[in-house]
């Protein structure tokens, strides 16, 4: 059996991060003005023309949650693209061509302490933060992203350590 590959002209190039706290907890952002149950995301944008998309991660960091790129550490690299596709009412709202997004993935470690995340640093994308288990991050997402969320999941699971699947106890800080 062949598995096809999506043209790549047709898909937005983007990065996604994975922002492991010092325990193994992610960080999820909830999206300012969402609608709907599936508001909670990881930090994600595009790659602007001539950027590498590890720069482009390193920039998106600042930009969406305030972090300096002094405040992490990079651990991984998504070696290939994950792609989706946006539904049709996305897509009508969405200036371009492009039928959807195709992401490198990055795991980093934040070194800095929760005063550091400043959602406000530039036009802000997200109202609110909380630590998750990384095994939370797909049943957060909007369900046309979800297939690439459990992908990161599983392929960065080793960075989350034993709190891919641990409860946090009400009142504990990860």
């Amino acid at each position: 059996m062949t598995i096809q590959t999506p043209d790549p002209s047709l898909y937005r190039p983007n990065v996604g991060l994975v922002l492991f706290s010092a325990t193994g907890y992610i960080f999820l952002g909830r999206r300012i003005n969402g609608r709907g149950a599936f508001q909670w995301q990881m930090p994600q944008g595009g790659i602007d023309e001539g950027e590498t998309s590890h720069d482009a991660a390193l920039r998106e960091l600042e930009e969406e949650i305030g972090v300096s790129d002094k405040l992490v550490d990079v651990l991984e690299e998504t070696s290939d693209w994950l792609f989706y596709e946006f539904p049709a009412e996305v897509r009508r709202r969405m200036p371009g061509a492009f039928i959807g997004q195709r992401q490198k993935w990055f795991a980093l470690r934040f070194k800095g302490s929760d005063s550091d995340i400043r959602l406000d640093r530039h036009t802000p994308e997200f109202d609110a933060w909380r630590w998750a288990r990384l095994s939370e991050a797909p049943a957060a997402i909007v369900p046309f992203k979800r297939p690439v969320y459990q992908a990161v999941a599983e392929r960065f699971r080793p960075w989350a350590g034993e709190n891919f699947a641990l409860e946090t106890k009400a009142g504990e800080t990860p």
